[in-house]
């Protein structure tokens, strides 16, 4: 089933409001009057849940890793041919091997879709601080437009745990805390299965991810609630197996570099 263009529109604008938050000084970052998670005794976004664990990464983990040879490559620094927005050619800025985010011209997404992947892509959040909290440096990973894997600029900069960088957003914060200064080039490699349903639309399977930030594991085939809301617990709907994948427009200047993907296939069968 593809992805209609009202579809498409309709996915973009209501994923990307302009949601933001920032924290007045002197501020616990984070909320308390949001639902529970099921599961857990947290909630959304709550402002008391602990902070994971700090890691310094090496310098490189995964940085220019070159795509292997049943890779689809989705960005190579030279133009955006591989993606679109709900408006028609994708908008952002590419120079320098790079694409960078253009406020206000909508978040991007692949031309084609995926079944269950190995994602590898690098971005640099801005350099230059601007704001705190989910304003500063902020963009996202969302596979099938619908589960995201949070990036933020999250060095020395306090926010609610499950939504700093690597966070499933609004869901399980990261194993532990890995990021680089402002401006460095960082890696994620991402490992996604998608959720199945039977012929009932009965849920079988949740949706499952493994996620890699600079060499440190920060989630290994961890299952998701649902998909990613703010301020609400994500719930599962019925969706085929594959989708698009999804770049962030959040208002801030992130780049991102060296994009490819491949399918992960199945066993027994070549």
């Amino acid at each position: 089933m593809r992805m209609t263009r009202f579809v498409l529109a309709a996915l973009l604008g209501a994923l990307f409001t302009g949601l933001s938050f920032s924290c007045p000084a002197g501020e616990k970052p984070g909320y308390k009057d949001t639902p529970m998670l099921p599961g857990q005794p947290w909630h959304v976004h709550d402002s008391d849940r602990p902070a994971p664990r700090a890691v310094t990464p090496a310098e490189t983990f995964s940085h220019g890793a070159p795509p292997p040879s049943d890779a689809v490559v989705l960005f190579d620094g030279s133009d955006l041919s591989k993606w679109k927005s709900d408006k028609g050619p994708a908008g952002w800025k590419v120079e320098n091997g790079y694409m960078q985010v253009v406020k206000g011209s909508g978040s991007i997404v692949t031309k084609d879709e995926f079944g269950d992947f190995q994602l590898h892509l690098e971005f640099a959040t801005p350099e230059k601080v601007v704001g705190n909290s989910q304003d500063r440096g902020n963009s996202g990973v969302y596979i099938f437009g619908r589960y995201e894997v949070q990036i933020l600029d999250s060095y020395e900069n306090p926010t609610y745990t499950d939504g700093q960088v690597g966070a499933l957003y609004g869901q399980f914060p990261p194993l532990a805390t890995a990021p680089k200064k402002p401006g460095a080039w960082q890696s994620y490699d991402i490992v996604f299965e998608s959720p199945r349903w039977d012929e009932n639309n009965k849920l079988t399977k949740p949706a499952s991810v493994t996620v890699f930030l600079n060499g440190i594991v920060l989630h290994h085939k961890k299952e998701l609630i649902g998909g990613t809301t703010h301020r609400e617990v994500g719930t599962y709907k019925p969706h085929p197996p594959h989708g698009l994948i999804l770049l962030q427009d959040h208002g801030n200047p992130t780049r991102f570099r060296n994009i490819w993907i491949r399918n992960l296939g199945e066993y027994d069968k070549p």
